[in-house]
């Protein structure tokens, strides 16, 4: 059966792990599901799945502690006592439910996402494997520009200084509009005014000037703008070569993205929040966005990602994946990149000088070297948690493993 799997097309979606995964088929049950929410992940909550065999597979759902353990006790009927490696199944059945509640997408992702870590511990495969790759062995990632100040130059002097001796050698980083324009973080703003867009212009300017050419920086929005808005900061940044521009309009798919793509040459990423293959069809179908950006942990885990990315791949459309999250999220990302040929980047909270992410492992930490991350060695995602470092910094209110 494993030889029978190498030789296997990996065009068809799923079709090397269903051969992996048959000869343990009906051999484990699912015993029990925990949700336990970390400080610093934003927001999200780490997944645990628990089996009658002693494995246990590790996820992370884009939702709080007490919403997902809620909505996990509406979906236990449907797991527990089931075979963990009726993944496709599992999906479906969680994803189309519609009684009492429409189906909750983030949490049903962290669950995905435990379910295909358990299944490469129940056969002894790396996730990436399972998916049908490698197609790559690291994963070319971008960061954060984190404590500048682009109105000052000598403050975009000082951060490029920094972001050259990091030891993980990161050559793109995106950059938060918000603070230029004098908006708090994620609200809606009014429509721009010139002096604002003259600021956005100026700062990402002396950002530019500051790390030079080697350095891609990318604007970073949060959906606040208007339509106008939107095509005036694209304006105001052009010449600064950014790498892209990220989330200016509003989350879902409106007319207001094809005006904003007409209008710029800039590549238009966005996706952090849009749910399965139907939040990104209209963006694909009407090419309304360059590079889309789904989070494993919102978008339907590593099940309905793939979905998402084999249908961009219908338009040679690049898979970035959001993530600032925790390590479980970030190794996802390692093995999900590196098992489709449409990727292009991600994002991590790696690298910061807390070093938050980095302190959740055990053993086998993250390895990030010239702005790569390497795929993690091992069954499943390769995550090896420090339990002590994790009840250290639990969230407010948290129960360990609750």
């Amino acid at each position: 059966m494993l030889r029978l799997a190498v030789t296997l097309p990996a065009g068809s979606l799923f079709t090397r792990y269903r051969a992996l995964a048959a000869p343990h088929q009906g051999k484990v049950k699912i015993t029990a599901i925990h949700a336990m929410a970390l400080k610093n992940i934003a927001g999200n909550c780490l997944i645990r799945v628990d089996t009658d065999a002693g494995l246990t597979g590790y996820g992370e759902a884009g939702a709080s502690g007490p919403m997902a353990r809620a909505r996990i006790e509406t979906m236990k009927a449907l797991l527990i006592g089931k075979d963990p490696l009726a993944i496709e199944v599992h999906f479906h059945n969680l994803t189309t439910l519609m009684h009492t509640y429409l189906a909750h997408i983030p949490t049903i992702s962290g669950i995905d996402l435990a379910l295909w870590d358990l299944a490469g511990k129940i056969t002894g495969q790396p996730v990436c494997a399972l998916l049908g790759g490698p197609f790559r062995d690291a994963i070319p990632m971008y960061s954060h520009g984190i404590g500048v100040d682009m109105l000052d130059p000598a403050s975009c002097r000082d951060w490029a200084q920094r972001i050259k001796a990091m030891p993980e050698g990161f050559t793109a980083f995106k950059n938060n509009i918000d603070p230029v324009i004098g908006v708090p973080s994620a609200r809606f703003a009014n429509t721009l005014d010139s002096s604002q867009l003259r600021k956005v212009a100026r700062g990402f300017s002396n950002a530019r000037e500051a790390v030079g050419q080697e350095i891609d920086i990318a604007v970073h929005c949060h959906n606040e703008l208007d339509t106008p808005s939107a095509i005036g900061v694209a304006k105001a940044v052009e010449a600064m070569n950014p790498l892209f521009l990220e989330d200016p309009l509003n989350v879902p798919f409106s007319e207001a993205w094809m005006a904003l793509k007409r209008s710029t040459r800039i590549p238009i990423l966005t996706g952090e929040k849009l749910e399965m293959a139907r939040g990104f069809r209209p963006f694909l179908d009407h090419q309304a966005a360059d590079i889309i950006h789904p989070d494993l942990a919102f978008a339907g885990g590593i099940t309905g990602t793939r979905k998402i990315a084999d249908l961009a791949a219908l338009t040679r459309t690049p898979v970035a994946l959001h993530n600032v999250g925790s390590l479980v999220l970030t190794f996802a990302n390692a093995h999900f990149g590196s098992s489709i040929h449409n990727f292009y980047r991600s994002e991590s909270a790696l690298g910061r000088t807390d070093r938050h992410v980095e302190n959740m492992a055990a053993a086998n930490p993250p390895e990030v070297r010239k702005g790569l991350l390497k795929v993690p060695p091992g069954q499943g995602l390769g995550v090896d948690l420090n339990f002590d470092y994790l009840r250290r910094h639990l969230a407010d209110g948290e129960p360990f493993w609750g």
